[in-house]
């Protein structure tokens, strides 16, 4: 069969994009005139935590729908994505490849082998980047070595333009595929991903660009005028919780970097913190870019030696949130209820572990990565070699949170902790942050027994700091 070459559909290949607007494969595609055939394929070789599969089901599921109403039907399929790939182009007899990039190792060495697709077959195959600023390899220090460090990251990284983000009208159409090609259904897909798993997070999350949109606007309207305040504060919404959206890519961040200066013009201390927090996100991608073996090795080679004690019963009452402390605690139950937790609680989460119950990292950024719905590999990295002091621009080792007065700081009136850690809100103010430290007469008028209704902390942080600083001095070459 000879298919006119000016007839020969397109592929457009959905990854880490879940979105129609701002999506460069997808606007090159439609521009183009050829037949769209959009595919998304459930990696059977990449590493999906439980919160993710639920999103990318129902995130699947309302790109399905938008595509419809433009004309399209979301083919997918499970698989290898080479090999998926294969199949598709020699179905289809496909003239081009169009697909956005994602930055994680697994998928660079995916992407180069798919490139070579193009010498064994007469296919256009492009890439384009629609989920970053700036592309990980274009921001370099004097030397051209990659930075290390924050700042002077951001202040080059600033420099760049941030192009306008490409709008489709709602009454536009894409042109479709004429023929049938097999696609698994969605409950085949919700059976595959084990959505049900997850199906609490239903009371919590609606994934999706539209819901992407309606957040960034909500974001908009107040928070984000106070965000350098709020966003410290847990039982406040002074966040954007964007971050999930993000990382499926049903926003993209050069469409909220142009929304927010649209919006405020004359940015304003708190609005140029938050693009901060934009510019952090594209630091952890350039960090993984330059060095991907940190997903499971320190930066810092010299904590290599660093002497972990990795106790599983003590892992075991972190997970549960179980410690004894509760700011520590209401952030690990709200991390299992939800599928997410405050960046300031996260920090505290990721120090106790750390430095007071010395277990080594890894071992956070795992479970983090499983019940996370922002389970981005770049930035759980990032975070978790930045609290263990052990990363780029990380937090000096002997920087250890105090769960107590984090919680007094930050929860001032146990709000908080009265929610995630509800056995505890009889406590008054004064005692809910160290319930270990309240007089019994306290404990019975607030009906709490403490190693009963409560434990007793697993680990007595002062003492606990003192073996995390000798442990330190036992790294070598730490400085």
């Amino acid at each position: 069969m000879v298919i006119n070459e000016e007839l020969k559909p397109a592929i457009v290949w959905f990854r880490q994009d879940l979105r129609l607007e701002d999506n460069e494969a997808l606007n090159v595609a439609s521009k183009e005139g050829r037949a769209i055939i959009p595919l998304y394929i459930i990696q059977d070789h990449l590493k999906l935590g439980t919160s993710s599969r639920w999103w990318i089901y129902h995130s699947i599921c309302e790109l399905n729908e938008e595509l419809k109403k433009s004309g399209l039907s979301l083919i997918i399929r499970i698989g290898n994505p080479l090999d998926v790939l294969k199949e598709i182009i020699k179905e289809t007899l496909a003239g081009s490849l169009f697909w956005n990039r994602c930055y994680e190792p697994e998928n660079l060495k995916l992407d180069a082998d798919i490139r070579k697709l193009s010498h064994f077959q007469d296919i256009n195959i492009q890439s384009f980047n629609a989920n970053l600023i700036v592309e990980p390899w274009e921001i370099l220090n004097k030397q051209q070595k990659p930075f290390k460090v924050f700042t002077p990251f951001w202040k080059t990284w600033e420099k760049f333009d941030v192009k306008k983000p490409e709008s489709l009208t709602k009454s536009f159409k894409f042109k479709s595929y004429f023929k049938n090609i097999h696609s698994e259904s969605l409950m085949s897909l919700k059976l595959i991903l084990k959505t049900e798993d997850a199906s609490q997070l239903k009371n919590y999350w609606k994934p999706g660009a539209s819901e992407a949109k309606q957040m960034l606007n909500r974001f908009l309207e107040e928070p984000i005028l106070h965000y350098d305040q709020a966003r410290d504060i847990p039982d406040l919404f002074g966040t954007s919780r964007l971050s999930p959206y993000l990382h499926f890519g049903e926003i993209s961040p050069r469409m909220i970097w142009h929304t927010i200066m649209t919006k405020y013009r004359n940015s304003n201390a708190s609005v140029e913190c938050y693009l901060r927090q934009l510019a952090w996100r594209e630091f952890a991608h350039h960090l993984l870019y330059h060095f991907p073996e940190t997903v499971n090795v320190p930066l810092r080679k010299e904590f290599l030696d660093f002497p972990w004690k990795n106790d599983k019963v003590q892992l075991k009452a972190w997970q549960d949130g179980m410690t004894g402390y509760p700011l520590v605690d209401a952030g690990m139950r709200e991390l299992k209820a939800t599928g997410w937790m405050h960046n300031r609680v996260r920090m505290l989460v990721g120090s106790f572990l750390v430095k007071d119950l010395l277990i080594a990292w890894q071992y956070g950024a795992d479970f983090f990565f499983d019940k996370l719905v922002d389970a981005d590999l770049a930035n759980n990295t990032l975070g978790w070699q930045w609290v263990s002091g052990c990363g780029a621009d990380a937090a000096p080792y002997f920087r250890i949170f105090n769960p107590t007065t984090q919680a007094e700081k930050f929860d001032p009136d146990g709000n908080y902790i009265k929610k995630w850690v509800p056995e505890l809100a009889k406590l008054p103010a004064k005692w809910i942050y160290e319930p270990f430290s309240a007089p019994e007469m306290i404990l019975k008028i607030a009906d709490l027994e403490l190693g009963l209704d409560y434990p007793k902390p697993i680990v007595d942080h002062a003492k606990a700091r003192l073996l995390a600083l000798d442990a330190l001095k036992q790294t070598k070459g730490y400085d």
